[in-house]
């Protein structure tokens, strides 16, 4: 008669199993992390123009508001507003610590009736690869190899 305890059970993965379980998973990450992280920046990019847009209108909006009519002093001014013309999250992304979706802001009124703005990747080649500029002609612009000018190739 056999012992209890002596009974072998074949129950379990052998070890050269979970390796090519192993194996199958690392294959199939290594084909999708380069798609979702190219994913994430094309997001980041596109996020980027759409900020650039509503800052745009922002201060046309903000502008035709004024008696006589003047665009903001900073980006801040947008934000302080009652009611605000733009999130202070949007106004407040202006270093690339604080940067919003992958992107931050540097505003420049130039005179009463003009202003430029930048969009400027926070890690430049992860978060975005394109800089971006838009003044008062509403017209947003974009550059892969260095800062947007109004010069610059207008986004269609």
């Amino acid at each position: 008669m056999r012992s209890f305890y002596n009974k072998k059970s074949n129950k379990g993965f052998t070890l050269v199993e979970i390796m090519i379980v192993v194996a199958i998973i690392a294959l199939i990450a290594a084909i999708a992390i380069p798609n979702l992280l190219r994913a994430r920046h094309n997001a980041n990019e596109t996020a980027g123009i759409g900020a650039m847009r509503t800052l745009s209108t922002a201060m046309e909006s903000f502008r035709a508001a004024q008696t006589p009519p003047t665009y903001p002093v900073t980006l801040a001014t947008l934000s302080a507003a009652v009611p605000p013309y733009v999130g202070s999250t949007l106004a407040g992304a202006t270093t690339a610590g604080t940067a919003r979706q992958g992107y931050f802001f540097t505003y420049t009124r130039t005179s009463a009736n003009a202003y430029t703005l930048q969009g400027t990747p926070a890690t430049v080649g992860t978060t975005g690869t394109r800089r971006f500029f838009v003044d008062q002609s509403g017209v947003i612009r974009a550059n892969a190899a260095g800062a947007a000018t109004a010069v610059s190739p207008e986004i269609q």
